[in-house]
């Protein structure tokens, strides 16, 4: 169940170029949180009404907190970059739904993150690690390679670089196909072009896979519409193939979306 909470900003450092690594004291949303999901984060300006979805990348239940690993691109988000410890912060979650974890319980998982998607895949490494799933994380990235020493607790380790400066050089299915790896499943986020690649290539290997989308949102909670995608099924809700993001997401098996 959802919670709007003023939470406190107890850390924040920019951990590579306009990435932002934020730690919030949020027990109510903690305590409900699951990989996969997202919260909704508001501004302190009035003049910026509509709230800033941003993925959940750490759920600290026992403490109470979230984190939240995030570019700083626009107006919003430059704002929160700019917030210091001690700081109070308007968020309500968690929204959306998570990945299937209970599903991986002892078989092989690819855990797929390409960019500013690879945050979100963290917590599902963590959490898919305890369950006794053998967990693969293979990321994409442009150059730096953020975030990605954090993975190598949970399992191996793959990454793909754009620029050829570490791994191997073009994607994260260049770096499977080079490090002969396989998995019984899939869990990916990322650009849509990249989960596009990993739907097809979970469809040639014959393996479940789960895609994580990302759309502008306004709502955040499945009301306005903002943030459809495009579905292979009539959505109950607006009789149209479409699924809301926010709501019926981010999360759905690669068969139900059109890439």
């Amino acid at each position: 169940m959802k919670k709007c909470e003023m939470c406190t900003l107890i850390s924040q450092k920019e951990i590579s170029r306009g990435i932002f690594d934020m730690e919030l004291s949020a027990p109510g949303i903690a305590a409900e949180a699951v990989p996969g999901q997202f919260v909704d984060v508001y501004c302190g300006n009035a003049a910026r009404i509509l709230p800033r979805p941003i993925s959940l990348c750490g759920i600290d239940k026992e403490n109470g907190r979230i984190r939240l690993v995030y570019r700083a691109g626009g107006k919003g988000t430059k704002e929160f970059s700019e917030m210091k410890a001690g700081g109070i912060v308007k968020v309500i979650g968690p929204l959306g739904n998570g990945f299937p974890t209970e599903e991986a319980e002892g078989k092989r998982v690819f855990l797929f993150g390409g960019g500013i998607g690879v945050p979100p895949m963290l917590e599902s490494a963590k959490v898919l690690q305890a369950s006794g799933a053998d967990v693969t994380a293979v990321l994409g990235y442009k150059d730096d390679c953020f975030l990605a020493p954090e993975f190598e607790k949970y399992g191996r380790v793959i990454i793909a670089t754009e620029d050829g400066s570490y791994g191997t050089p073009g994607n994260v299915l260049d770096a499977v196909r080079e490090n002969n790896a396989s998995a019984d499943m899939a869990f990916a986020c990322g650009p849509k072009p990249m989960l596009r690649a990993i739907k097809a290539f979970a469809e040639e290997k014959e393996i479940p896979c789960w895609v994580s989308l990302e759309e502008r949102m306004a709502c955040g909670i499945g009301a306005c519409l903002a943030c459809v995608c495009e579905s292979t099924e009539v959505d109950e809700h607006s009789q149209v193939r479409n699924k809301r993001v926010c709501k019926d997401g981010p999360v759905f098996r690669s068969t139900e979306v059109i890439l």
